[in-house]
């Protein structure tokens, strides 16, 4: 009788601690539904050729998901980088020296190019399953030296022009003042001599 009694009661014992167990679990492990999400903080993004670009993102999964970055243009999709922080990283050979990459799934583009223009699909993968997405568009654009060069000349004609029309005032001031000098010098002759007449009447 003693026996049974002690196996009914470690089996309400182990029932017990099962539940307790479960609970904590649930307590302890928020629904990964309302857990998972993806920040991406500039959708749409303008830059100009050598600059450096943060493609800033930032997720919430309470793991270490892993982390994936295309690139999509006109030109054809390709891989950018693969990674799991603090795990690995996986760079494709063309961006190896040109990306850095963050835990919060973030991805720095160093000195860009006209052929970086595109979208950027940020993949983030959870190893339960769950899957969220986010994309970033990025527009590069190239400084026109011919618009700067042509502004260039333009200013320098004008300048010319203006040191050319400086020259001529100076020089039509000279010029009136000789002919003001001369005409003064005229009038005193003619004075002199009109007196001069004048004295011999």
């Amino acid at each position: 009788m003693r026996p049974l009694g002690c196996l009914q009661s470690c089996r309400q014992d182990v029932r017990l601690a099962i539940a307790i167990l479960c609970l904590t679990a649930g307590w302890a492990l928020p629904t990964r539904g309302g857990e998972a999400s993806l920040l991406v903080s500039q959708p749409n993004m303008n830059t100009t050729v050598a600059q450096n670009v943060l493609l800033s993102v930032a997720h919430t999964f309470g793991g270490s998901p892993v982390i994936k970055w295309t690139h999509t243009s006109p030109r054809g999709t390709s891989k950018i980088a693969e990674w799991k922080p603090r795990s690995y990283a996986n760079i494709s050979s063309g961006y190896v020296d040109r990306v850095k990459i963050y835990d919060n799934g973030s991805l720095q583009l160093l000195n860009v190019d006209i052929r970086d223009t595109g979208y950027y699909l940020v993949t983030v993968r959870e190893e339960f399953g769950i899957t969220i997405y986010g994309t970033i568009l990025l527009n590069v654009y190239e400084i026109i030296y011919e618009d700067l060069h042509f502004v260039a000349v333009i200013f320098a004609f004008l300048a010319g022009v203006s040191a050319i029309l400086v020259c001529l005032m100076w020089l039509c001031n000279k010029l009136m003042q000789l002919f003001q000098k001369e005409r003064h010098r005229i009038k005193a002759s003619a004075t002199e001599e009109t007196e001069l007449q004048m004295m011999g009447c």
